[in-house]
């Protein structure tokens, strides 16, 4: 079995910010994943709803999905969200033809999107769980340089990946992993089509365009909420295949753009499938539920990404008489954004290999990193001394 037991900790800059909290006005409640748009930089809330901003931070907008945005004039300890609606009772939909929009933004992706080379300073956070317990945690600040923020199905067909996207690590600040059954680490490294395309909008929405035009499909569009130029719009989709999605979108009636996109797929009521590890033992698995989300923001006059995020849940395996019920994410936010040439990065992860085999290229800057009291507890568990035995 293969053990690895990482933990690199870098505390220069961790205290060099302080933090505000996002809370829901209605209960108190954090609000996760709520975007701080600042004057150099962005960052987001993290699951207990707190983000690092400086006392100095002045004139930055604060968004997160389901909730009024808000202008702050100066840096506050807390600030309080409104929900666009309390309830869905008093909510007057209007519907919506959902295709007509992602056939609109599809086509015209490469005009409403800021699609030149581009160089982000990256927040990667990888998390996996166990029956809801962490086994894996990784958090590390990269660069990503992308040639057009736009997934090439003809570089993907012939694998030259590198051409669409490069990664350089910089500080990996958490690396934690104390998995060893081979049906969690079986399989290879290989940096596939899927996982590429995964980290582009239009990739998905190509995805969800193919649903929706099957020919026995259905789908349905309503809008919930409207501000100035923003919509709410809510969807569910059945497509041809009994695969279900839901989801909701932000879009801007002006700049006819997508600034924030989320689909839940549920796949949790499929049959269990047998399937074998790494050693060719057999086990039964099922699928769970998958959960992508894209934010954008307007810079420059053209939009560019602001963070994604990929979330698995309910994926369950029985192996030698034990339920496993899995749980994997995987968040990138683009902390910083200029425009780059065509020359990509040097050094670059190489992604035949394993990423954080690379070797990580040192980089000083200010802190945007705040745990969650989850991952604290994980990093500072004491792993068992597997060298006495």
């Amino acid at each position: 079995m293969k053990h690895y037991y990482f933990l690199f900790v870098f505390l220069f800059g961790l205290f060099s910010a302080q933090k505000i909290r996002v809370i829901d006005s209605e209960n108190g409640s954090p609000v996760p994943n709520a975007r701080i748009l600042l004057q150099d930089q962005i960052v987001y809330t993290n699951e207990d709803g707190f983000a690092p901003v400086d006392q100095g931070a002045a004139d930055f907008v604060v968004s997160a999905s389901g909730f009024q945005t808000v202008k702050s004039p100066g840096f506050r300890s807390s600030i309080p969200l409104k929900r666009v609606y309390k309830s869905i009772d008093e909510v007057k939909l209007v519907r919506v033809d959902i295709m007509k929009i992602f056939e609109d933004v599809n086509k015209n992706y490469k005009k409403r999107y800021y699609n030149e080379p581009s160089l982000y300073n990256v927040v990667y956070k990888e998390k996996k769980s166990d029956n809801n317990r962490l086994y894996f945690l990784v958090i590390a600040e990269t660069k990503l340089w992308s040639k057009s923020n736009y997934y090439n199905y003809r570089d993907g067909a012939q694998k030259n990946y590198d051409n669409i996207l490069q990664m350089q690590l910089n500080n990996v600040k958490y690396l934690k992993n104390i998995k060893s059954d081979s049906i969690f680490t079986g399989g290879g490294n290989e940096f596939s089509h899927e996982h590429v395309g995964n980290y582009f909008f239009n990739f998905e929405l190509n995805r969800v365009l193919f649903h929706v035009k099957e020919k026995e499909s259905k789908s349905s569009g309503w809008m919930v909420f409207e501000e100035g130029d923003e919509q709410l719009i809510t969807f569910t989709i059945k497509s041809a295949a009994g695969i279900e999605m839901e989801g909701e979108f932000k879009f801007n009636k002006a700049d006819k753009v997508i600034t924030y996109f989320e689909i839940h797929y549920l796949q949790d009521h499929y049959p269990m499938v047998k399937r074998k590890t790494a050693e060719g033992e057999e086990y039964d698995y099922q699928l769970g539920n998958a959960i992508l989300v894209f934010d954008f923001y307007k810079n420059g006059g053209m939009y560019v990404p602001a963070s994604s995020r990929l979330e698995g849940n309910k994926y369950v395996a029985y192996y030698k008489g034990v339920k496993h019920e899995r749980k994997i994410s995987r968040e990138l936010i683009y902390n910083t954004f200029k425009k780059a040439d065509e020359k990509g990065l040097k050094p670059k992860v190489d992604f035949s290999k394993n990423i954080w085999d690379n070797v990580p290229v040192k980089e000083n800057r200010n802190n945007t990193i705040l745990l969650s009291a989850e991952e604290q507890a994980f990093v500072n568990r004491k792993l068992p001394d597997f060298g006495s035995k």
